[in-house]
């Protein structure tokens, strides 16, 4: 990846946030790499190099900057959209692939060779595929470090380290500390919440409109997987190595996540699903730059600046959701799936010390959008609506949903046999819904399965695999909004309109329904 030298040193000479995470700065003289806002004093042009990625700066023998912490700022908002398979990679990577799986499962999740997979990362990215990963350990480890009472060695497994002196050479390499001096030197306790859990904070890059968020979100919380409340969504998640819980507060500059987890290697992965829910990894100035050039959204954008697009942490519940909701409210859509779940979900276990279900295991331990216009139900993101925080968990899997009998489903029959024929392609693998799919292909196995059209597939793309420029033209809260703000509400006629909102038309949409 090419970096524009004197772009680069100016956004790094007036120590612009919004370049955080889109590269790195590295010092030659000092031998450290930093954020483009660090706090320090400009380097000279002649020591300075700039790289795409954290790794690529460890790889060429820089450490982190121990004041503005880079291995900490925001993902790149370019990975996290483009579809291309390096994006594809840098998803899968962050969801912690290579720990479980190794190179070997990461390129055939991307259907390369694993030569071929490192000349394209290491082309684009400055690193390979280990690189990447080892970076991605060592932030993992630094949290494990300096916010739970974890020993070294548990640290070690849990962030994905062979052994543990591989993690002591790489702490130090990266960090230019041993791990207990990191723990020294972090100045502060261990955060309290019982075994298994940690609270840290999620940055983004500012402006972030928390009230949408929320709203968003709380509009459609299913009892017993999620609730807002009290300014925080909670909200349970299936990950690789067990069941979890995270609680996310927006706050300024970053999100409080404080996360519970059965066993401490699905960090890293619970980490980047929060961030993609809520959509951290978006440059917001690049999206409302584009959508304030039409004077229709002009006056909404000035109004609610860093509107984000609610993601999910679970591809297979957004695309259930979907199907439930194609022309029905918000309402009966979530009524329905909470009958489905109150099926498949058992009374959960009175939560032990701390509120947590279980103590952490060691590591060998073995076509329409439902419109957004009616207010949620009775009780919903209240302690009333809800499960108490400590008892929520994730969305059922594909297996479960297949073992409903069909009277549980409380749909017409097309629609149930629709969701057979989803979770059936899930389950056989037929049908990727992870956010490093390969997007046009699992578009077009989407529209080839029964019941499921543009509408359906596209809102999929959207929330699920987060593509940033998908129009629904044909929905109703869509063109309520368009009329709303002077824009044709014509299906055809918006459809041409909208070309002016790329590549960010999934942020409109996201508008429109405000504005309905």
């Amino acid at each position: 990846m090419e970096l524009d030298f004197e772009r680069c040193y100016r956004a790094v000479d007036s120590r612009d946030q919004r370049f955080d995470g889109w590269f790195y700065t590295g010092v030659t003289s000092t031998g450290i790499y930093c954020r483009p806002s660090c706090p320090a004093t400009t380097p000279k042009r002649q020591n300075v190099r700039f790289f795409p990625s954290a790794a690529a700066a460890q790889t060429a023998g820089l450490r982190a900057c121990r004041r503005c912490r880079p291995d900490a700022a925001p993902g790149s908002p370019q990975w996290d959209v483009r579809a291309d398979v390096v994006g594809r990679a840098m998803r899968l990577i962050a969801d912690g692939v290579v720990d479980r799986d190794g190179i070997p499962g990461l390129a055939a999740r991307l259907g390369y060779t694993e030569r071929h997979l490192h000349r394209m990362l290491r082309a684009e990215m400055g690193a390979g595929p280990l690189a990447l990963a080892r970076a991605q350990r060592a932030q993992t480890a630094r949290t494990l470090i300096e916010t739970t009472g974890l020993g070294m060695a548990e640290i070690a497994f849990a962030a994905g380290f062979g052994s543990v002196r591989q993690f002591n050479d790489t702490v130090r390499e990266v960090y230019g500390r041993a791990p207990s001096e990191l723990r020294t030197a972090c100045g502060r306790s261990v955060a309290p919440g019982g075994a298994g859990t940690i609270t840290l904070r999620l940055a983004y890059r500012p402006p972030l409109h928390a009230r949408a968020l929320l709203d968003f979100l709380a509009l459609r919380a299913l009892p017993g997987v999620e609730e807002v409340r009290d300014g925080t969504y909670r909200r349970g998640l299936r990950l690789p190595h067990g069941p979890g819980e995270a609680a996310l507060t927006p706050a300024d500059g970053h999100v409080s996540a404080t996360l519970r987890l059965t066993d401490m290697r699905d960090l890293a992965p619970a980490v980047a699903r929060c961030r993609r829910l809520l959509d951290l990894d978006a440059d917001p100035t690049a999206v409302d730059g584009t959508l304030a050039a039409d004077p229709a959204l002009a006056g909404a954008v000035a109004a609610e600046p860093g509107i984000r697009l609610p993601r999910s942490v679970d591809g297979f519940e957004m695309a259930v959701r979907a199907v439930v909701g194609q022309q029905v409210s918000v309402r009966s859509a979530r009524t329905t799936l909470t009958r489905l779940l109150t099926h498949l979900r058992p009374p959960a276990p009175a939560p032990g010390p701390g509120g947590v279900e279980q103590e952490v295991r060691a590591p060998g331990d073995r076509s329409r959008e439902p419109e957004p216009l009616d207010p949620p139900a009775e009780g919903a993101g209240s302690a009333e609506g809800a499960e108490r925080a400590g008892r929520l968990r994730g969305f059922p899997t594909a297996e479960e949903v297949l073992g409903v009998p069909d009277e549980v489903f409380g749909m017409p029959a097309g629609r149930r046999e629709t969701l057979r024929a989803l979770a059936g392609a899930v389950a056989d693998g037929s049908l990727d819904l992870a956010p490093g799919g390969d997007r046009e292909e699992t578009v077009r196995r989407l529209l080839a399965l029964p019941g499921i059209g543009p509408w359906t597939a596209g809102y999929v793309a959207m929330r699920a695999l987060g593509d940033p420029d998908v129009l629904l033209p044909t929905d109703l809260a869509v063109r309520r909004g368009a009329a709303a703000l002077g824009v044709p509400a014509d299906p055809r006629t918006l459809d041409t309109y909208a070309d002016r909102w790329r590549p960010w038309r999934s942020y409109a949409v996201i508008r429109l329904w405000r504005a309905a």
